[in-house]
């Protein structure tokens, strides 16, 4: 004979079980007890299952606060072999499902709570400081970068007798014919013959005043005094003879320090900064930019520059574009037609150089300025801010928010061109002032 534990837990493993195991009569075995395979139940005697009992109803106990432990309730009928405070829920036909079935959470475990939602104003800051640095930090290290790479090596201390300074900020712009660091083929293709040292090939003054901008060429052929200067080289002073030459002349007897003298001994003008790319650097800047587009009012040819234009808009490639500011043979007034077309393209260039496309584009920043400070000298008190300041003001110029001309001329001496006085005094006394310029090359 055998016989089933009675443990409770058997009890509480066996859900399908309405009754108490040690009621069941001894002698009962798998076959129905005493021999009869129809028993059912209890173990009567009768054909069919006994009928169903009622059940006394158990209170569920009420669900325990967040984390604490429920009170422990009089045990019901099914909840004598249970853990305290368990509810089989069989009486009611429920069955515990745990938490996530909707049913009661085990004891000491609170329901699981959804996570917080993303703090996305605190991720955009973040995000904005992160981007922030990067940019300052590439801005810095392109400052620094491009700052290295520029020449400084005007002295504007060994200018002697110098005027006031005025209310604009004033530029010295000169190209030269220097051929430094070209190869015998770019000289061939640029057309720049094998001249040795190097000449001004074109000047201009540009006053960046708040009245307006005001860019003044001065024709290379002009008629000036050549002043008392100190050598540039040998420190030596040189007594004013009274000798008149070309302007070129004095940047070709002692450079770039006697050039500003003497523009500032003819004109009464003080010049601040002084800045002068050659050859090799402009069309290289030109080639860096993808080009310059122009508006060619009228085409020309000139054998000596490679010039050969036809009229209309197009864009001038490095090669063109110094063949187009080099041209005077070309013209009946050669080297004021040559200055007009000098100060157009320059216009032209900080325009589409000085643009978000340009100096937010590293891919045509880093060229461009590579290009051209190499070759680009300056005085050595100018910053890359007062560089900025030089090509924004050519811009304004050129989107018309300023004036260019040429110096004003009232005849010729000797084949040179000779600066009327009374204009250029009034021009001078204007950009001083501050004032709005109304003076006039005609």
């Amino acid at each position: 004979m055998v016989r089933f534990p009675t443990h409770p837990v058997w009890a509480a493993t066996l859900p399908c079980t309405l009754f108490r195991m040690n009621d069941w009569p001894d002698g009962w075995t798998d076959n129905g007890g005493n021999g009869d395979a129809r028993g059912y139940g209890r173990g009567s005697a009768g054909d069919r299952p006994e009928g169903a009992r009622v059940m006394r109803h158990v209170q569920r106990p009420a669900a325990p606060p967040h984390g604490g432990v429920p009170p422990q309730q009089p045990r019901g009928y099914d909840q004598g072999y249970a853990e305290p405070g368990y509810d089989s829920g069989y009486n009611t036909g429920q069955v515990y499902r745990g938490a996530s079935g909707g049913g009661v959470p085990p004891q000491g475990r609170p329901p699981r709570q959804p996570g917080p939602a993303p703090d996305w104003r605190r991720r955009l800051k973040i995000g904005s400081i992160v981007v922030l640095v990067a940019v300052l930090g590439t801005t810095i290290g392109t400052y620094f970068w491009a700052d290295s790479k520029v020449r400084r090596e005007v002295d504007l201390s060994k200018v002697i007798e110098r005027p006031a300074e005025g209310d604009c900020t004033t530029y010295l712009i000169v190209g030269s014919d220097s051929r430094e660091g070209m190869t015998a083929e770019e000289k061939k293709k640029l057309h720049t013959g094998d001249a040795a040292g190097k000449r001004t090939d074109s000047m201009m003054i540009l006053a960046a005043c708040g009245s307006g901008n005001t860019m003044v060429s001065l024709p290379r052929d002009s008629d000036v005094e050549i002043p008392s200067f100190i050598g540039s080289e040998s420190g030596k002073k040189f007594p004013n003879q009274g000798r008149r030459t070309k302007l070129n002349a004095a940047y070709a007897e002692d450079g770039p320090e006697l050039l500003v003298r003497t523009v500032e001994h003819n004109t009464g003008l003080r010049i601040d900064h002084y800045a002068e790319i050659g050859f090799a650097g402009f069309a290289n800047i030109v080639d860096a930019l993808g080009g310059v587009e122009m508006n060619i009012e009228k085409g020309f040819k000139d054998k000596k520059s490679g010039a050969d234009f036809e009229a209309g808009k197009q864009t001038l490639d490095g090669e063109q574009a110094l063949a187009f500011v080099r041209t005077r043979y070309a013209f009946a007034e050669s080297d004021l037609a040559r200055t007009r077309n000098q100060q157009k393209f320059l216009s032209a260039l900080a325009s589409q150089a000085a643009t978000p496309g340009t100096i937010l584009n590293p891919f045509k920043l880093y060229p461009t300025l590579g290009a051209g400070l190499d070759t680009l000298i300056v005085d050595k008190e100018m910053s890359l801010l007062d560089l900025g300041e030089m090509f924004f003001a050519m811009k304004g110029i050129s989107g018309g928010d300023g004036t260019s001309m040429n110096m004003p001329t009232s005849g010729s001496r000797g084949g040179n061109l000779v600066w009327d006085k009374a204009k250029v005094q009034q021009l001078v006394k204007q950009i001083q002032n501050d004032e709005k310029v109304t003076v006039t090359d005609k």
